[in-house]
């Protein structure tokens, strides 16, 4: 299980408003891995279907929970690994707002290439949120309350 969270000084509806824009997963992208994306069926509310190409793979994640300024997960259903559950969590910390990334992951082959390998996971999910929670804070914290967002 990976986690990392971040206080952002904005409210929790303008922090998951930026979560539900059309462009957020490619400002929250980091430059590598490669990330292209193939389709989408909708926004980040249960039922929506994501297409990727990363890198050499095809990822294939469906939102499976949705609670409006609370929460959202998307789960693979096809990829490189062999479980993929992310959760997004907003939490209100008085005036702001504490944003948490759970990630229970899996790699394929069993528990010892989790063993061997799963620290080169963490190491890489700890670089790709650090980057996704910088740009959350610089865009949420940017605009005052509901401004461009």
């Amino acid at each position: 299980m990976f986690v990392k969270s971040v206080l952002i000084d904005a409210p929790v509806d303008d922090v998951f408003r930026f979560h539900e824009r059309e462009d957020a997963l490619s400002l929250l992208t980091p430059a590598f891995p490669p990330v292209r994306m193939i389709g989408r069926t909708g926004g980040i509310e249960t039922g929506t279907r994501v297409e990727l190409r990363v890198g050499i793979f095809r990822w294939v994640a469906l939102h499976t929970a949705y609670e409006k300024d609370r929460l959202f997960v998307d789960e693979q259903i096809h990829g490189p690994f062999a479980k993929w559950v992310h959760r997004h969590e907003f939490e209100t910390a008085g005036a702001k707002t504490r944003l948490t990334d759970r990630v229970a992951y899996e790699l394929p082959g069993g528990s010892l290439v989790n063993m061997l390998f799963g620290w080169t996971v963490s190491l890489g999910l700890g670089n790709m949120f650090a980057h996704r929670h910088r740009v959350t804070k610089e865009v949420c914290e940017k605009h005052p309350a509901r401004e461009a967002l």
